[in-house]
C-alpha cells in the first residue's frame, strides 16, 4: 500500500507542477500581448495610464512566480517602456526598477528568453541619462547588446537595439546593416504584433541612418 501512495503523491505533484507551468505560460503571453497592444495599437494619450496598470499586474505576477525569470524579465520590459512614456524625472525612478527586475532575472537565469534580458539592458544603459542622474553608460550599453546578440544572432530585437544603438554612437553605415538583419528575423508566431511594429520602428531607423549618411 506504501508503494501506491508514494505513486499517488509522486503524480500530484506532476499535475500541480504542470499546472504551474500552463498558468505561468498564460500569465507571459498575457503580458506579451498588452505590452505588444499598448506600445503599437493604444493612442498616445492613453498609453501612460496603460502602462502604470500592467506594470501593477507584472509586479502581481513576479509575487506569484519569484524564481522565474520570464515573468522578471517581461516586468522589466514593462517598466522601462513605461518609463520611456512617461519621461521627465518620473521615469527615473522605472528605470531603476527596470534595471533591478532584469539583474533579478540575470542571476535566476541568464540565458532565459533568448537573450532578452541583455537585449533590455543595453536598450536602458543607452536610453538612460549618465552620471549623476542616473545610470546610463554607453559602454555598458555595448557590452550588454553584444551580449544578446551573441544569445540571439538572428533576433529582430537583439538587432533593433543594437542598430538602434550604432545610429546614436554615430555609426550609420554599420548601423543599416545591422537593422537590414533584423528585418529577415524569423516571425515570431506567438507575438504578430509585436513583430509588425518592430518592423515599422526597424524601417524608420534605416531612413533616420541612411539620411544621416547622405548629409556627411
Amino acid at each position: 500500500m506504501k508503494k501506491y501512495k508514494i505513486i499517488a503523491i509522486v503524480a500530484s505533484l506532476l499535475a500541480i507542477s504542470a499546472t504551474n507551468a500552463n498558468n505561468l505560460d498564460k500569465d507571459i503571453t498575457y503580458l506579451q500581448k498588452n505590452w505588444a497592444v499598448i506600445n503599437y495599437q493604444t493612442e498616445e494619450d492613453d498609453r501612460e495610464s496603460a502602462f502604470s496598470t500592467l506594470a501593477n499586474e507584472a509586479k502581481e505576477m513576479t509575487k506569484l512566480y519569484p524564481n522565474r525569470a520570464e515573468i522578471l524579465v517581461w516586468e522589466g520590459i514593462i517598466l522601462s517602456t513605461y518609463a520611456g512614456v512617461k519621461g521627465g524625472l518620473g521615469a527615473l525612478e522605472l528605470i531603476d526598477e527596470a534595471r533591478d527586475r532584469l539583474l533579478d532575472a540575470e542571476r535566476i537565469n541568464s540565458d532565459v528568453l533568448n537573450g532578452s534580458i541583455y537585449t533590455s539592458l543595453g536598450s536602458l544603459y543607452y536610453q538612460a541619462p549618465g552620471w549623476p542622474i542616473s545610470f546610463g553608460s554607453n559602454d555598458d550599453a555595448k557590452l550588454y547588446l553584444t551580449r544578446a546578440l551573441a544569445l540571439n544572432p538572428n533576433g529582430i530585437d537583439s538587432n533593433y537595439f543594437y542598430g538602434d544603438f550604432l545610429i546614436e554612437q554615430g555609426e550609420y553605415q554599420e548601423a543599416v546593416t545591422v537593422l537590414e538583419h533584423a528585418l529577415k528575423a524569423p516571425s515570431r508566431i506567438t507575438r504578430p504584433i509585436a513583430d509588425a511594429g518592430r518592423q515599422v520602428e526597424i524601417h524608420e531607423k534605416i531612413a533616420l541612418a541612411k539620411g544621416k549618411i547622405n548629409s556627411q
